[in-house]
């Protein structure tokens, strides 16, 4: 029997991509007998292989047959027991978590701190949240795009300089709200492991751990 190094629920995963697909303006995902590939395009990512049940076997595969430097694989499995069955030449990423939640949540949605403005706008179907200076700058973002009745949350950040300020609890409140509001009933994001903290305290929780690397030549 081949080992599976880890197993997540497959149609979590497809929506997850689905709509990382819709955020990031990437082509349509197209399906593989492993789980999912998109051909991004964009230099540094030239396309992602999306695995839900990584084994032994299938990265072996993979790993063969990808030569094309800026490959990313997506897989759902801790990094430990990925990194056994990848051969040189690919770099791992930080650990990251695929995270779930069930909208709406049960949380109060904060105004921004004093000093800083909110501004949400909705464009070809992606909704896009901002923290403003009053000078304008971005103080931190995020983003969700729709697929069916989920909500993928992504590209959420803060910058450094003003961070611990609150910033991102209030991009992910006003993003589940509008997603919620938009008929969303469930939610899908990928974190790191700061930003598994915060969600955490926000009511999502982790579906799978996730590793991601990506071959450097």
């Amino acid at each position: 029997m081949t080992e599976v190094l880890n197993k997540a629920h497959p149609a979590t995963v497809r929506a997850w991509v689905d709509g990382w697909a819709i955020s990031r303006r990437a082509p349509r995902p197209v399906p593989e007998p492993w789980g999912t590939r998109v051909d991004v395009g964009l230099p540094g990512h030239v396309a992602r292989h999306i695995v839900p049940a990584p084994t032994p076997e299938i990265l072996r595969r993979l790993t063969g047959t990808i030569t094309t430097p800026g490959t990313w694989l997506k897989l759902c499995a801790p990094t430990e027991a990925v990194v056994p069955c990848l051969p040189a030449g690919w770099r791992v990423e930080e650990p990251e978590y695929m995270m779930t939640a069930t909208l709406p949540l049960r949380t109060p949605q904060p105004p921004a701190p004093a000093g800083y403005t909110l501004a949400v706008t909705t464009r070809a179907g992606v909704t896009v949240a901002r923290v403003l200076t009053n000078a304008g700058e971005v103080a931190a973002r995020g983003q969700f795009a729709p697929t069916g009745r989920t909500a993928v949350v992504d590209q959420v950040e803060t910058a450094a300089r003003h961070r611990r300020r609150g910033l991102g609890t209030v991009i992910m409140r006003t993003l589940t709200s509008a997603a919620a509001s938009a008929g969303a009933r469930h939610g899908i994001l990928v974190a790191t492991a700061d930003g598994r903290a915060l969600y955490e305290t926000l009511g999502w929780t982790v579906h799978t751990p996730m590793t991601a690397a990506v071959l450097t030549g």
